[in-house]
């Protein structure tokens, strides 16, 4: 077995996966822009801290209103110019403390008495937020000051939390679509692994293509040139390509051993592209990098050698 050939069988199968995944990550971050994804699990957190009845408030205040993303109203505005703020999708926490101060009353004071504290809190609807204010005031936190040292790190929480379920939410999104696209496309890993050891051909565009994606495209390629990179393998991808299919009257354990190796062949794929374009870009760099420093090693000990026999 020639270590070379392995190697660039597992750049070819790293080149798949990478165009692959970035349809997945092209596809994923459409519909999250097109749905507002994240801007409605944030939204979900801002309603915990501050209720149904005040939401519309807290978000109408000028702080918050300038934070919304300006995109395109619909999927054919890109040809119109036709664009729209839509959901927030990110607070700063000092941002979102002073919001939720100005919404209760408490930004002009800097100092108030007990009673009058409890009143404007008492004021807020029922939330998590206002709960959180009602305990530190019962506790003897009534200074304004320690108020808000307690709710930036309360809010900082809940935007952490906000974030990490969109990424949870876009995570089973990614994982689910992987999935798809491979059964689409028909991509079996140990196929295609079998057709880049047999084809020298292919390894060699493989390796081509690898290096024009670090060195041009990297993790910004556009769906067309995805879409041309994919063409290259055409030939190899998808269920009318199938090889190694056993005759019509072959045993049963042919068959069986035929579709195990599909299925595993197919869940491979899925889970490989699932992990995402920027994982197997970053893969590329350090496989194909050793080729380039080589390569440049060489080019420079030759100019060196021609640099001495010319002073000789």
């Amino acid at each position: 077995m020639s270590l070379s050939q392995a190697l660039d069988v597992a750049i070819g199968l790293i080149v798949i996966y990478y165009l692959l995944g970035s349809v997945v990550s092209l596809v994923t971050q459409w519909i999250n822009e097109s749905f507002e994804s994240r801007g409605k699990a944030l939204e979900q957190y801002l309603v915990r801290l501050v209720g149904d009845k005040k939401i519309g408030d807290l978000i109408s205040l000028p702080q918050m209103q300038a934070l919304r993303p300006i995109r395109y109203k619909g999927f054919l505005s890109v040809f119109a110019s036709a664009t729209e703020p839509k959901k927030i999708e990110k607070i700063p926490v000092a941002t979102l403390v002073d919001a939720f101060f100005d919404l209760a009353g408490l930004t002009a004071n800097k100092e108030l008495e007990l009673l009058k504290l409890a009143e404007l809190i008492d004021k807020l609807p029922e939330s998590e937020g206002k709960q959180a204010f009602i305990n530190w005031i019962n506790q003897g936190v009534t200074n304004i000051a320690d108020l808000r040292s307690r709710a930036t790190t309360y809010f900082g929480g809940m935007m952490e939390q906000a974030a990490a379920t969109f990424r949870a939410r876009a995570r089973s999104f990614v994982i689910i679509f992987s999935l798809a696209i491979t059964l689409l496309f028909g991509t079996d890993t140990i196929q295609l692994a079998q057709t880049l050891w047999s084809s020298a051909e292919l390894r060699a565009v493989a390796a081509a293509q690898a290096t024009a994606i670090v060195e041009k495209q990297g993790v910004n390629a556009n769906i067309s040139n995805i879409i041309d990179d994919l063409g290259v393998y055409s030939i190899k991808i998808g269920w009318w390509q199938t090889q190694n299919f056993p005759e019509k009257n072959a045993p049963i354990i042919d068959w069986v051993l035929f579709v195990v190796l599909k299925v595993v062949g197919l869940g491979i794929t899925a889970i490989a592209v699932s992990q995402g374009s920027s994982f197997w870009y970053d893969l590329l760099k350090k496989v194909t990098s050793p080729a380039t420093s080589t390569s440049s090693s060489k080019s420079s000990d030759g100019g060196s050698s021609n640099s001495s026999s010319s002073s000789g």
